[in-house]
């Protein structure tokens, strides 16, 4: 019965949340109101399929530690410290300012202190997922503003985890009095601290030492296998041998991973299933919303949603301002963090369960979610108008803040360009790779090589290539190599599975990219044909015209001759002219033979 439950769980919860993520997504809201909607629409509370709710917290587990995991592996210190300026006192000062003042109103609302602090925390942290797809879809992920958006989140998110640690402590079964809270939290940095050490310093020397083992077997479920073994073992036992969070050893595990040349393969081949799971986690938060509940106690949706969509906002444009960066980055950051996602679930969870929270705070959160991620998308595309309004009416105002302003330092609003005379990205490293490598090289071309190869990526590394672990097929490996800005895209090997698919997900990258492929077969080449590719060399079509050259040859064809029909078989075989073309032409051929 129990299996039949969790297949009902399961099947129920991916069901409403296909189908409601893909109806928020089509009119143009975040697929995670779908998801808040499809736990609503299976939980007890609505008529119809009721999925089980505890099962479901269980598999949001799994959800929460591949969320932690994929967020420390993502986890890059150079991209932070090029705005660690902004990004650090930024996002602490924004968060426990936004803290504060969330919990100060529902303290007046009537919570307790612990309750209102807690809550305070939740409303305070934005929404990785929700950020990213705002800034993608607006095409400035690689822009000022997104690169101290996704800084100052990547701080809100250490905060958050130390938050997660330090909770236990304070409110848990095991909780100390105030005068024993200095030592608590000394003890919980001792924790914390020993847990990095340890695993930095045995996952640092034994994880990659083990992928790389699974990585020479060539098989793709071992390796993402072993991915989610080293996630959930790390998690499971930082709660068993340190006391300290599952999120917190799940969030280390996936920086020992980072800082390997695994990372980019582990992130496009087993986090796929974290954002299975994280969909389960949405769906399982939207499972405990009662609308009765929320019924009773409208004002304190509102007065969530006014520290969510007013004072955060405030906050950090205040901060970003006072940091002498220009008014349009200050009410773009301000306004992307204006909602609030996947950890503050997370800290609302914990805090019901260590009976902190009373019992509608997850409905006043649930709802507050929905509202500030759905209105999100339309805030932050109003930026600019609001900037032309400030601009108009507040003259004065706006011309000491434009004065005040100057370049951030090392963050640009465009890209630098790859050196070198222009970009190409090839795509295995056989015989064929290996001489267009050298080639371009030797005439000075910047190149990416792309290789499933570890070993073969490592030697080039070493060597000075820069060369990139992971699956081309996948657009997130496409990205790490720089299709976006590349020129030419060489697809080497001729084996390459699902070449056609790796072409699309190119031209979706870079329409203007011009991709040189080749195969074994001349069946291939009407698919890749189809698919985008520019230029195809097929292993069948150049043996044969090798021994039709050397026929040639045998025949006294002179140089010429032989240049003109390779020149034609080569249209024929590889570029198709129009047919009109085709019947004026008489192979020479044809004529040789008589």
């Amino acid at each position: 019965m129990q299996n039949l439950d969790l297949i009902l769980t399961l099947t129920g919860g991916f069901v409403a949340a296909l189908f409601f993520g893909y109806l928020t997504h089509r009119i143009g809201l975040s697929p995670i109101v779908g998801y808040l909607l499809a736990g609503i629409v299976v939980s007890p509370h609505t008529p119809g399929f009721v999925a089980n709710i505890d099962l479901a917290n269980q598999l949001a587990e799994i959800g929460v530690i591949l969320l932690m995991f994929g967020v420390g592996l993502q986890f890059h210190f150079k991209e932070f410290w090029a705005v660690r300026r902004i990004a650090l006192p930024g996002a602490l000062i924004q968060s426990l300012v936004s803290a504060a003042i969330g919990a100060v109103i529902m303290h007046w609302l009537g919570w307790g202190w612990p309750a209102g602090i807690v809550f305070g925390l939740a409303i305070s942290v934005a929404s990785t997922v929700v950020l990213t797809r705002v800034l993608s879809d607006n095409n400035e992920l690689q822009t000022q503003t997104g690169h101290i958006a996704i800084g100052w989140l990547v701080m809100e998110d250490l905060f958050t985890v130390f938050v997660l640690v330090l909770l236990p402590v304070i409110f848990g079964p095991a909780a100390v009095g105030t005068t024993g809270l200095f030592t608590a939290i000394g003890l919980a940095a001792i924790k914390i601290a020993v847990l990095v050490v340890f695993t930095f310093a045995v996952g640092g020397w034994l994880i990659p030492r083990m992928l790389t083992n699974i990585a020479d077997t060539g098989s793709r479920e071992l390796f993402t296998l072993a991915v989610l073994a080293i996630a959930l073992s790390i998690a499971v036992g930082s709660a068993y041998m340190f006391d300290v969070s599952m999120a917190l050893g799940a969030f280390l595990a996936g920086m020992v991973v980072g800082r390997s040349e695994f990372s980019l393969r582990a992130a496009t081949e087993a986090l796929p299933l974290r954002d299975a799971f994280a969909v389960l986690f949405f769906v399982s938060v939207g499972m405990l919303f009662d609308w009765n509940s929320l019924v009773e106690a409208p004002g304190l949706v509102i007065a969530a949603l006014a520290v969510i969509l007013i004072g955060k906002p405030v906050v950090a444009f205040l901060i970003v301002v006072l940091m002498r960066y220009p008014l349009r980055v200050a009410l773009s950051v301000a306004l992307i963090l204006s909602q609030i996602g996947e950890f503050s679930f997370i800290l609302a969870t914990m805090g019901t369960d260590l009976n902190i929270l009373p019992a509608n705070a997850s409905n006043i959160l649930v709802a507050a979610a929905i509202i500030s991620i759905t209105v999100n998308p339309l805030l932050y595309r109003a930026a600019r108008p609001i900037e032309r309004w400030l601009n108009r009416n507040a003259p004065d105002l706006m011309g000491r803040v434009h004065a005040r302003s100057a370049p951030a330092p090392g963050s640009a609003d465009q890209v630098t360009p790859q050196p070198g005379l222009f970009t190409t990205v090839i795509v295995g490293y056989g015989p064929v790779g290996q001489t267009v490598a050298r080639l371009l090289q030797e005439n000075n071309i910047d190149l990416t090589i792309v290789e499933l190869n570890v070993q073969t990526v490592k030697r080039l590394r070493s060597q000075g290539f820069r060369a990139i672990y992971g699956d081309a097929t996948r657009i997130d490996t496409l990205t790490e190599a720089g299709v976006k800005q590349a020129r030419v895209l060489v697809l080497s090997a001729s084996n390459i599975r699902g070449s056609s698919e790796m072409v699309r997900q190119a031209r979706v990258l870079n329409p203007e990219i011009r991709i040189i492929a080749r195969t074994a077969y001349l069946s291939e080449l009407e698919e890749l044909r189809d698919a985008g590719v520019d230029v195809i060399f097929s292993d069948e079509g150049e043996v044969a015209l090798s021994v039709t050259e050397l026929i040639l040859k045998q025949f006294g064809a002179t140089p010429e001759q032989i240049d003109r029909e390779r020149a034609r078989v080569h249209e024929k075989l590889f570029f198709p002219v129009q047919a009109e073309e085709t019947e004026t032409k008489k192979s020479w051929i044809s004529r040789l033979i008589g």
